[in-house]
């Protein structure tokens, strides 16, 4: 199931660098919340896309680059590089964050953003 689970969640990452939001909430249960440590919570896939789109307007580009899945249970932490341009500069921003997904049956229950990494791992129960 761990490896099913790494598998839905990479989906996830390649419909978002797409933009392509039904492929984004094809596997997302019909409780899905979005939770963020910064900018509160989202529910529904409705609700959680404009968030999304909302956050990456003010870029020319935006890319959440995974480069770490670890699965744990029904949990995958998934370590992300996010590289952004901001519109109207050729200023580049890089930043290291973390996500974690629960799912629950093969559909994706909760997600979690989290600003550092080592907070992602503990909220997992992994070493951070």
């Amino acid at each position: 199931m761990a490896l099913a689970n790494v598998e839905i969640v990479r989906r996830c990452y390649e419909s978002l660098a797409l933009r392509d939001w039904d492929g984004l909430w094809r596997d997302a249960h019909p409780d899905f919340v979005l939770k963020t440590q910064l900018q509160g919570s989202y529910r529904g896939p409705a609700e959680s896309r404009d968030f999304i789109q909302d956050q990456i307007a003010a870029f020319a580009s935006s890319v959440q680059e995974p480069d770490e899945f670890i699965a744990r249970g029904d949990q995958v932490v998934v370590l992300v590089t996010h590289r952004a341009q901001p519109k109207g500069t050729n200023a580049e921003i890089e930043i290291k964050v973390a996500h974690v997904w629960t799912l629950q049956d093969g559909k994706v229950l909760l997600l979690e953003t989290f600003p550092r990494r080592q907070d992602a791992l503990r909220a997992a129960g992994l070493s951070g």
